[in-house]
Protein backbone atom coordinates (compact mmCIF):
# COMPACT_ATOMS: atom_id res chain seq x y z
CA UNK A 1 0.00 0.00 0.00
CA UNK A 2 1.42 3.42 -0.45
CA UNK A 3 2.72 5.91 2.03
CA UNK A 4 -1.10 8.06 2.52
CA UNK A 5 -0.28 11.80 2.50
CA UNK A 6 -3.31 12.88 4.28
CA UNK A 7 -5.90 10.23 6.26
CA UNK A 8 -8.97 9.47 4.81
CA UNK A 9 -11.84 9.20 6.80
CA UNK A 10 -11.69 5.69 6.89
CA UNK A 11 -7.99 5.63 8.69
CA UNK A 12 -9.18 8.76 10.58
CA UNK A 13 -12.00 6.41 11.86
CA UNK A 14 -9.68 3.18 12.65
CA UNK A 15 -7.14 5.43 14.64
CA UNK A 16 -9.70 7.04 16.67
CA UNK A 17 -11.12 4.09 18.13
CA UNK A 18 -7.43 2.49 18.58
CA UNK A 19 -6.70 5.63 20.36
CA UNK A 20 -9.99 6.10 22.60
CA UNK A 21 -9.52 1.76 23.54
CA UNK A 22 -5.95 1.69 24.67
CA UNK A 23 -5.70 5.32 25.42
CA UNK A 24 -6.48 4.66 29.74
CA UNK A 25 -5.41 1.03 29.71
CA UNK A 26 -1.83 0.14 30.71
CA UNK A 27 -0.84 -0.80 27.26
CA UNK A 28 0.25 2.52 25.55
CA UNK A 29 -1.39 4.41 23.08
CA UNK A 30 1.18 5.96 21.10
CA UNK A 31 2.16 2.47 20.69
CA UNK A 32 -0.82 0.93 19.17
CA UNK A 33 -1.04 4.06 16.74
CA UNK A 34 2.59 3.89 15.27
CA UNK A 35 1.77 0.19 14.50
CA UNK A 36 -1.56 0.97 13.25
CA UNK A 37 -0.50 3.42 11.31
CA UNK A 38 2.38 1.66 10.03
CA UNK A 39 -0.15 -0.58 9.00
CA UNK A 40 -2.26 1.50 7.22
CA UNK A 41 0.68 3.13 5.54
CA UNK A 42 0.19 6.44 7.42
CA UNK A 43 3.16 7.96 8.68
CA UNK A 44 5.60 11.31 8.94
CA UNK A 45 5.04 14.47 10.52
CA UNK A 46 0.96 14.72 9.68
CA UNK A 47 0.25 11.59 10.97
CA UNK A 48 2.29 12.11 14.32
CA UNK A 49 0.15 15.58 14.74
CA UNK A 50 -3.06 13.40 14.22
CA UNK A 51 -2.30 11.37 16.88
CA UNK A 52 -1.49 13.84 19.43
CA UNK A 53 -4.85 15.71 18.01
CA UNK A 54 -6.92 12.94 18.95
CA UNK A 55 -6.04 12.37 22.24
CA UNK A 56 -8.07 15.28 23.10
CA UNK A 57 -10.75 13.21 22.35
CA UNK A 58 -9.94 10.46 24.64
CA UNK A 59 -9.75 13.48 27.46
CA UNK A 60 -12.41 15.31 26.70
CA UNK A 61 -13.82 11.43 28.24
CA UNK A 62 -12.23 12.17 31.62
CA UNK A 63 -13.39 15.71 31.54
CA UNK A 64 -17.22 14.31 30.52
CA UNK A 65 -16.96 11.52 33.46
CA UNK A 66 -15.52 13.66 35.89
CA UNK A 67 -17.35 16.74 35.32
CA UNK A 68 -19.13 16.74 38.44
CA UNK A 69 -15.38 16.35 40.42
CA UNK A 70 -13.79 19.16 37.62
CA UNK A 71 -16.31 21.45 38.76
CA UNK A 72 -15.90 20.95 42.54
CA UNK A 73 -12.48 21.48 42.07
CA UNK A 74 -12.58 24.85 40.28
CA UNK A 75 -15.59 26.44 42.37
CA UNK A 76 -13.92 25.87 45.37
CA UNK A 77 -10.06 26.65 44.63
CA UNK A 78 -10.53 30.18 46.27
CA UNK A 79 -12.31 28.72 49.57
CA UNK A 80 -12.05 24.67 49.39
CA UNK A 81 -8.46 23.59 50.98
CA UNK A 82 -8.84 19.97 49.47
CA UNK A 83 -9.79 21.42 46.05
CA UNK A 84 -6.59 23.78 46.03
CA UNK A 85 -4.61 20.55 46.79
CA UNK A 86 -6.23 18.77 44.43
CA UNK A 87 -5.36 21.25 41.63
CA UNK A 88 -1.87 21.60 43.14
CA UNK A 89 -1.12 17.78 42.84
CA UNK A 90 -1.68 17.72 38.97
CA UNK A 91 0.26 20.43 38.14
CA UNK A 92 3.23 19.41 40.29
CA UNK A 93 2.60 15.89 38.69
CA UNK A 94 2.74 17.19 35.34
CA UNK A 95 5.97 19.59 35.59
CA UNK A 96 8.57 16.90 34.99
CA UNK A 97 6.68 14.95 31.66
CA UNK A 98 6.02 19.17 30.30
CA UNK A 99 9.89 19.54 31.20
CA UNK A 100 11.85 16.60 29.81
CA UNK A 101 9.30 16.35 26.77
CA UNK A 102 10.44 19.81 25.79
CA UNK A 103 14.31 19.25 26.03
CA UNK A 104 13.90 15.73 24.28
CA UNK A 105 11.01 15.36 22.58
CA UNK A 106 12.22 16.11 19.17
CA UNK A 107 15.14 13.64 19.65
CA UNK A 108 12.61 10.85 20.66
CA UNK A 109 10.35 11.15 17.64
CA UNK A 110 13.03 10.80 15.76
CA UNK A 111 14.64 8.08 16.48
CA UNK A 112 11.51 5.87 18.97
CA UNK A 113 8.43 6.46 16.87
CA UNK A 114 8.85 3.53 15.29
CA UNK A 115 6.96 -0.10 15.54
CA UNK A 116 10.89 -1.73 16.62
CA UNK A 117 11.43 0.31 19.63
CA UNK A 118 8.01 0.22 20.70
CA UNK A 119 7.69 -3.61 20.50
CA UNK A 120 10.77 -3.34 22.94
CA UNK A 121 9.35 -1.01 25.24
CA UNK A 122 6.10 -2.84 25.18
CA UNK A 123 8.19 -6.15 26.72
CA UNK A 124 10.04 -4.34 29.12
CA UNK A 125 6.92 -2.36 30.66
CA UNK A 126 5.35 -5.65 30.87
CA UNK A 127 7.85 -7.25 32.97
CA UNK A 128 7.59 -3.91 35.20
CA UNK A 129 3.85 -4.53 35.54
CA UNK A 130 4.17 -7.91 36.59
CA UNK A 131 6.57 -6.93 38.98
CA UNK A 132 4.68 -4.81 40.64
CA UNK A 133 1.88 -6.70 40.95
CA UNK A 134 3.86 -9.52 42.66
CA UNK A 135 5.36 -6.51 44.76
CA UNK A 136 2.17 -5.25 46.28
CA UNK A 137 0.62 -8.63 46.99
CA UNK A 138 3.72 -9.76 48.85
CA UNK A 139 3.66 -6.42 50.70
CA UNK A 140 0.11 -5.32 51.05
CA UNK A 141 1.01 -3.09 53.81
CA UNK A 142 2.67 -0.95 51.36
CA UNK A 143 -0.37 0.12 50.39
CA UNK A 144 -0.87 3.74 52.15
CA UNK A 145 -3.05 6.01 50.14
CA UNK A 146 -6.46 4.66 49.25
CA UNK A 147 -8.28 7.74 47.64
CA UNK A 148 -6.94 10.77 45.34
CA UNK A 149 -7.66 12.83 47.81
CA UNK A 150 -4.99 11.61 50.57
CA UNK A 151 -2.46 12.55 48.21
CA UNK A 152 0.21 14.53 49.41
CA UNK A 153 2.35 16.65 46.41
CA UNK A 154 5.53 14.36 47.28
CA UNK A 155 3.50 11.65 45.88
CA UNK A 156 1.91 13.44 42.78
CA UNK A 157 5.63 14.62 42.28
CA UNK A 158 6.78 10.70 42.51
CA UNK A 159 3.87 9.81 39.87
CA UNK A 160 4.69 12.75 37.69
CA UNK A 161 8.41 11.31 37.32
CA UNK A 162 6.74 7.57 36.57
CA UNK A 163 4.66 9.46 33.77
CA UNK A 164 7.79 11.00 32.03
CA UNK A 165 9.37 7.29 31.52
CA UNK A 166 6.59 7.70 29.14
CA UNK A 167 8.10 9.65 26.71
CA UNK A 168 9.46 6.72 25.49
CA UNK A 169 6.41 5.15 22.62
CA UNK A 170 5.73 1.82 23.69
CA UNK A 171 5.86 2.62 28.03
CA UNK A 172 2.11 3.71 27.98
CA UNK A 173 1.37 6.92 30.08
CA UNK A 174 -1.13 5.43 31.74
CA UNK A 175 0.73 2.44 32.07
CA UNK A 176 3.81 4.08 33.90
CA UNK A 177 1.42 6.35 35.88
CA UNK A 178 -0.98 4.00 37.20
CA UNK A 179 2.16 1.51 38.35
CA UNK A 180 4.27 3.98 39.53
CA UNK A 181 1.68 4.76 42.01
CA UNK A 182 1.48 1.66 42.95
CA UNK A 183 4.97 1.40 43.31
CA UNK A 184 4.86 4.56 45.67
CA UNK A 185 2.21 3.52 47.69
CA UNK A 186 -1.27 3.95 46.04
CA UNK A 187 -3.57 1.94 46.07
CA UNK A 188 -4.90 0.26 42.39
CA UNK A 189 -7.80 2.48 42.32
CA UNK A 190 -6.69 5.80 43.54
CA UNK A 191 -3.45 5.25 40.96
CA UNK A 192 -6.29 4.49 38.00
CA UNK A 193 -8.21 7.36 39.13
CA UNK A 194 -5.08 9.60 39.58
CA UNK A 195 -3.81 8.74 35.79
CA UNK A 196 -7.13 9.79 34.44
CA UNK A 197 -7.04 12.72 36.23
CA UNK A 198 -3.18 13.72 35.22
CA UNK A 199 -4.39 12.78 31.81
CA UNK A 200 -6.20 15.96 31.07
CA UNK A 201 -3.48 18.62 31.70
CA UNK A 202 -0.70 16.33 30.21
CA UNK A 203 -2.60 15.54 26.81
CA UNK A 204 -4.57 18.83 26.60
CA UNK A 205 -1.35 20.45 26.67
CA UNK A 206 0.81 18.82 24.25
CA UNK A 207 -2.53 18.54 21.62
CA UNK A 208 -2.52 22.62 22.05
CA UNK A 209 1.48 22.19 21.73
CA UNK A 210 1.44 20.26 18.38
CA UNK A 211 -1.23 22.42 16.77
CA UNK A 212 0.52 25.57 17.64
CA UNK A 213 4.22 24.26 16.27
CA UNK A 214 2.91 22.22 13.36
CA UNK A 215 -0.15 24.08 12.68
CA UNK A 216 1.05 24.41 9.06
CA UNK A 217 1.16 20.86 8.41
CA UNK A 218 -3.16 21.12 8.16
CA UNK A 219 -4.76 21.97 5.35
CA UNK A 220 -8.42 22.30 5.60
CA UNK A 221 -9.04 19.23 3.30
CA UNK A 222 -7.56 17.46 6.33
CA UNK A 223 -10.79 18.80 9.05
CA UNK A 224 -13.28 16.52 8.24
CA UNK A 225 -10.73 13.30 8.98
CA UNK A 226 -9.39 14.97 12.33
CA UNK A 227 -12.86 15.08 13.32
CA UNK A 228 -13.74 11.76 12.50
CA UNK A 229 -10.93 10.76 14.75
CA UNK A 230 -11.50 13.04 17.10
CA UNK A 231 -14.77 11.68 17.58
CA UNK A 232 -14.24 8.08 17.53
CA UNK A 233 -11.26 8.58 20.41
CA UNK A 234 -13.91 10.13 22.76
CA UNK A 235 -16.81 7.59 21.85
CA UNK A 236 -14.58 4.35 22.53
CA UNK A 237 -12.59 6.28 25.22
CA UNK A 238 -15.80 7.00 27.43
CA UNK A 239 -16.91 3.05 26.94
CA UNK A 240 -13.07 2.01 28.16
CA UNK A 241 -12.84 4.63 31.32
CA UNK A 242 -15.99 2.80 32.42
CA UNK A 243 -15.47 -0.72 32.21
CA UNK A 244 -11.59 0.19 33.53
CA UNK A 245 -13.30 1.81 36.86
CA UNK A 246 -15.36 -1.64 37.05
CA UNK A 247 -12.41 -3.80 36.21
CA UNK A 248 -9.71 -2.17 38.62
CA UNK A 249 -12.33 -2.49 41.68
CA UNK A 250 -11.99 -6.56 41.85
CA UNK A 251 -9.06 -7.35 39.24
CA UNK A 252 -5.33 -6.59 38.92
CA UNK A 253 -3.65 -5.83 35.56
CA UNK A 254 -1.31 -8.81 35.27
CA UNK A 255 -3.64 -9.74 31.81
CA UNK A 256 -2.56 -6.40 30.35
CA UNK A 257 1.41 -7.54 30.75
CA UNK A 258 0.82 -11.02 29.35
CA UNK A 259 -0.70 -8.77 26.67
CA UNK A 260 2.07 -6.55 26.33
CA UNK A 261 4.30 -9.49 25.89
CA UNK A 262 2.10 -11.06 22.97
CA UNK A 263 1.89 -8.06 21.43
CA UNK A 264 5.56 -7.24 21.70
CA UNK A 265 6.64 -10.45 20.29
CA UNK A 266 4.43 -10.27 17.22
CA UNK A 267 6.09 -7.56 16.75
CA UNK A 268 9.32 -8.78 16.83
CA UNK A 269 8.96 -11.64 15.49
CA UNK A 270 7.25 -10.85 12.44
CA UNK A 271 10.18 -8.28 11.93
CA UNK A 272 12.78 -10.81 12.30
CA UNK A 273 10.53 -13.69 10.18
CA UNK A 274 10.63 -10.95 7.27
CA UNK A 275 6.44 -11.42 7.31
CA UNK A 276 6.57 -7.92 7.76
CA UNK A 277 8.63 -5.01 7.09
CA UNK A 278 8.20 -2.95 10.27
CA UNK A 279 10.47 0.05 8.65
Amino acid sequence: MPPLDHPTLLTALVLGIVEGLTEFLPVSSTGHLIVAGSLLSYTGDLAKMFEIVIQAGAILAIVWEYRARFARVLAGLSSDAAARRFAGNLIVAFIPAAVLGLAFGKAIKAHLFAPIPVACAFVAGAFVILWAEWRQRRRPGSVRIFAVDDMRWTDALKVGCAQALALIPGTSRSGATIIGGMLFGLSRIAATEFSFFLAVPTLFVATGYSLWKDATLLAASDLPAFGVGFAAAFISAFACVRWLIRYVSHHDFVPFAWYRIAFGALILGTAYAGIVNWD
